[in-house]
């Protein structure tokens, strides 16, 4: 058995980086990203809402439009990502980290009051990643983090939205592993970036030693 991830086995694997704003999403990406570049991986990196026509609109209406529209948008980017962007890289053995995906589509509309039960049915046939990580934080913590950097949107000028947020992702992290998504929960409260990143490339180590024993 190999002791490193390899680029040479064909398709690729899916990553995706859930969490409350604040938590650091971004920045854990990136170092994941430069990990498994390090390790020979063909790395791509990509976030939602997309860089496609759909979710273009989908970030120039977050303001505007609410509820149900806005999620169905929303949830439509999303399908047509995978459609034109993930898949056709995982088909070309690429690991593909997407900074957001389901769980944020199961979290962000509950500020406008959507069902949980209808977000879930919007976004439930979506592909499932090979990994689904969902970073969790103290509330205070990243309130402070949100105060120093300004809201990036309407969602976090909500009061306490960082304590809802909190709590939304930690339900969300429960319907994914109900559903059996592999759910990976990394507290990034006081943890360095670097360090989330690397247990995220444990984690993913794991996976690839597993289907290796298992196509052997």
């Amino acid at each position: 058995m190999k002791s490193r991830l390899s680029s040479d086995r064909g398709r690729g694997l899916f990553v995706t980086v859930d969490g409350p704003s604040g938590a650091g999403k971004t920045t854990i990406v990136r170092h994941l990203a430069q990990m498994l570049l390090a390790e020979g991986e063909q790395v791509h990196m990509t976030a939602e809402p997309s860089k496609g026509p759909i979710g273009r609109l989908a970030a120039e209406l977050t303001e505007t439009v609410t509820g149900h529209a806005l999620a169905c948008l929303y949830a439509a980017d999303r399908y047509h990502h995978v459609e034109h962007e993930i898949e056709p890289l995982l088909q070309a053995g690429h690991t593909v980290i997407s900074d957001r995906y389901i769980a944020s589509g199961l979290v962000i509309q509950r500020f406008d009051n959507v069902d949980p039960v209808f977000l879930w049915q919007l976004n439930e046939v979506a592909k499932q990643p090979d990994l689904a990580v969902i970073l969790d934080a103290d509330p205070e913590v990243i309130t402070s983090r949100l105060a120093a950097r300004g809201p990036h949107n309407r969602f976090q000028r909500t009061p306490s939205s960082s304590y809802a947020e909190v709590e939304f992702y930690q339900q969300a992290a429960e319907t994914l592993s109900g559903a059996g998504f592999a759910v990976c929960k990394v507290d990034c409260s006081s943890r360095p970036p670097e360090r989330s990143a690397a247990i995220i490339r444990h984690e993913l180590m794991s996976l690839r030693a597993g289907s290796e024993v298992m196509s052997s």
